[in-house]
């Protein structure tokens, strides 16, 4: 939950609580000198000067490179380092004067311009065309910068080169994972746990799914389905969100929920890919699905473990929900080969269950992104297996009809049997 949205809430009930004699004036007080201060935030006159900034960087690069032939290769150097140097030194000054989201934005400007020097250097003096290599040298250098200023732009610069290296690589060398990558991304996610920053937080989850994106496909050569990989990848970053977010420290707490968000999304997703690739409504393969590859199994086996420990170690039943909701998505993988010669109708009603799981977890634990994730996994279950091209339509509306008779009665028992104050 973000801050200001929290202190908001929180003044509304305390003001609510007063009024209704719950608590004294002076407790609620207390209470207000207790918090800390919100941090500044980004007002019109920060959002002017950030657009002023990035139009007069903007014209100097375009005015460079309409003369970048007629300047010399020693002052096109000079040029890129006063880039760089004029970036960190305004950076350091916005930095003094309490401006940090300009100084931020000035890192992240400086690991730009030090990622565009890598380029134009290798192409004034004709290096080695190893373009990954060049990415991997830039997000080094962001990475650098983002550990020395506490830039958290810097760090979205060094995790999309990042990205690209190991898409890069992983295109280049197919018959071999690329795990340096995974390296890289634990410094990342180490260096959010340390900043106890969401933003940074947020930037390491969505940098995971790349490598996942990148290795499934690779797969492809071989046969293999690449959304029951994807599948094993998004198991282990929501169980493991799970797991981090059930320590009790803070910093925990804040990566964990974010990286279980966004593996909530991704298991959501992945029932609906599962759904329309594997039933050839998008064809990836011309044969049967061989087994998945075992370091792939283990991550998803790994997943349900974490998030059943974390159940275990929160008292939630709500995550014990969520183990479910990933123990059915994977569980799809195996039935479905096995279902080759007719409807893989087990499946269905496993994505089915394992995206309703998704739901009533999110609302067991009131975490709100993980019920809108479980309503898009069963939007796209049912429209995938409406719309399927192969087999009966018929035999697809008999099974969304006793699928949803089902549900409706399951409900009504479960209204009949829970206490009145609890429906």
């Amino acid at each position: 939950m973000f801050d200001k949205t929290y202190r908001q809430r929180l003044e509304t009930d305390l003001a609510q609580w007063e009024a209704d004699g719950v608590i004294a004036p002076a407790v609620a007080a207390s209470i207000r000198n207790a918090l800390p201060p919100l941090p500044a935030g980004i007002n019109i006159a920060v959002v002017v000067a950030i657009v002023g900034g990035l139009l007069i960087a903007a014209a100097f690069l375009a005015f460079v490179a309409a003369h970048w032939t007629e300047i010399a290769r020693l002052l096109r150097f000079v040029i890129l380092l006063a880039g760089m140097v004029v970036a960190g030194g305004l950076g350091a000054w916005f930095a003094s004067a309490g401006r940090t989201v300009l100084a931020d934005l000035c890192a992240s400007i400086g690991a730009i311009i030090f990622g565009a020097g890598i380029a134009l250097v290798g192409q004034m003096y004709h290096l080695g065309e190893d373009f990954a290599g060049g990415m991997l040298l830039w997000s080094i250098g962001a990475f650098a910068g983002a550990l020395l200023t506490g830039s958290r732009g810097a760090l979205a610069v060094g995790l999309v080169a990042a990205s690209i290296w190991t898409c890069l690589r992983t295109y280049d060398t197919p018959d071999a994972l690329h795990l340096p990558f995974v390296a890289v991304w634990l410094i990342a996610a180490a260096t959010a746990f340390a900043w106890n920053s969401r933003v940074a937080a947020h930037l390491v989850a969505i940098a995971m799914l790349p490598w996942w994106i990148a290795t499934s496909l690779r797969f492809e050569l071989d046969g293999a389905q690449p959304s029951f990989l994807l599948a094993n990848g998004a198991a282990l970053l929501f169980g493991a969100g799970l797991a981090i977010a059930a320590s009790p420290s803070p910093r925990a707490l804040r990566l964990g929920s974010v990286l279980s968000i966004y593996g909530a999304f991704a298991l959501a997703g992945v029932a609906f890919l599962e759904v329309t690739t594997v039933d050839d409504i998008v064809s990836f393969r011309t044969g049967t699905v061989p087994a998945q590859p075992l370091w792939a199994i283990l991550s998803g086996i790994a997943g349900a473990i974490l998030s059943l420990a974390s159940a275990g170690i929160t008292r939630r039943a709500g995550e014990v929900l969520a183990a479910c909701a990933i123990g059915l998505v994977l569980l799809a993988a195996p039935i479905w080969p096995a279902s080759a010669a007719g409807e893989p109708w087990f499946a269905y009603a496993a994505l089915l269950c394992a995206m309703l799981c998704l739901v009533v977890s999110g609302m067991l634990d009131e975490v709100r992104p993980r019920i809108v994730a479980g309503w898009l996994g069963i939007a796209g279950v049912i429209a995938g297996i409406t719309w399927a091209v192969k087999g009966s339509l018929l035999g697809r509306s008999a099974f969304l009809a006793a699928a949803g008779i089902i549900a409706v009665g399951f409900a009504t028992a479960l209204n009949r049997m829970l206490p009145r104050a609890a429906r």
